[in-house]
């Protein structure tokens, strides 16, 4: 079972609101580039599919404030904008759970950062932060107990990769 069903079929079970907004999620690979990203790397290791869970997770509550759900659809947009919410924080509760307060710290930044590109504007900028936030979520966001805003940091306009 791949993420984003896993993630389905956790809010049908859950029921409510947001389970009657939930829809089968696409396929391919494509789909689940980012929640892969950060189960592939060291800091996931024994722990790929929780990692890859939590940022597609996370990542659906992204789209619910800004795009189009993958696997929760609402019709009312408010109800969209509090799904997105709820998603954000369940991920990165259950991110919590696994002990990984950095990872926290990155996922945070990138929801922020993502934020203030949409409000400026730069809407495009968030691809890019989300694929580093991934990467840094399982990969480390540089030296252990490093700042976690340095894998968002290196996102910014005229910083290299």
């Amino acid at each position: 079972m791949t993420a984003l069903e896993r993630l389905a079929a956790d809010l049908r079970r859950e029921g409510g609101l947001l389970a009657e907004a939930v829809v089968d999620p696409p396929a391919g690979p494509a789909a689940e580039s980012l929640g892969e990203l950060a189960a592939s790397g060291p800091r996931a290791k024994g722990h790929e599919d929780d990692y890859a869970l939590l940022v597609e997770t996370i990542h659906e509550g992204y789209l619910q404030h800004y795009g189009k759900g993958r696997v929760v659809r609402p019709a009312d947009p408010e109800l969209a904008l509090l799904a997105g919410d709820r998603l954000y924080a369940l991920g990165l509760s259950r991110l919590a759970e696994l002990g990984d307060l950095e990872a926290v710290g990155v996922l945070g930044d990138v929801i922020s950062e993502c934020a203030r590109a949409h409000a400026e504007q730069r809407g495009e900028v968030a691809e890019e932060l989300w694929t580093r936030g991934a990467r840094a979520v399982g990969h480390g966001a540089g030296r252990p107990g490093g700042d976690p805003a340095a894998a968002v940091e290196a996102t910014r306009p005229g910083r290299p990769a």
